[in-house]
């Protein structure tokens, strides 16, 4: 597997509006881009910080895997996400080898266009490690 770099960190949020005013007022962030992944039950809001992106998740329904984990440990970092270069199916077939809990079998569309998949934090120390499409070799 090729990592890149960090892609993102997955923040998980009860409310964007309450929160993006902390990253860009507190912290000088500009936030660059909000949109809804209907299908994660969703709304996210990006920030750059040098190359590594900070991803606000806010839950749009209480049955959401966002609401789930801010009900039980309640808001904070939700995941860590890397560019992996040579391609996700790739890196989750790697992963599979070395005998990592997927959590996604396959590449689906996450935000910003990028396919994504996540590995299971059984497999990963605790932390929900997602794996992205590197936006340089997006086609």
């Amino acid at each position: 597997m090729n990592i890149s770099h960090i892609e993102h960190l997955g923040i998980a949020v009860r409310s964007l509006d309450a929160a993006i005013p902390y990253y860009e007022k507190v912290l000088g962030l500009k936030c660059y881009n909000i949109e809804e992944v209907a299908d994660q039950k969703v709304r996210t809001a990006f920030f750059k910080a040098g190359q590594t992106k900070i991803e606000l998740l806010e839950p749009t329904s209480d049955d959401s895997t966002i609401a789930k984990f801010i009900e039980k440990r309640g808001e904070g970092i939700h995941h860590l996400a890397f560019a992996v270069a040579d391609g996700v199916s790739e890196a989750l077939a790697h992963c599979e080898a070395e005998g990592v809990q997927l959590i996604d079998k396959a590449p689906r569309r996450g935000a910003e266009g990028l396919n994504i998949a996540f590995l299971h934090p059984k497999s990963t120390m605790g932390v929900l490690t997602e794996l992205c499409e590197d936006p340089a070799n997006k086609k």
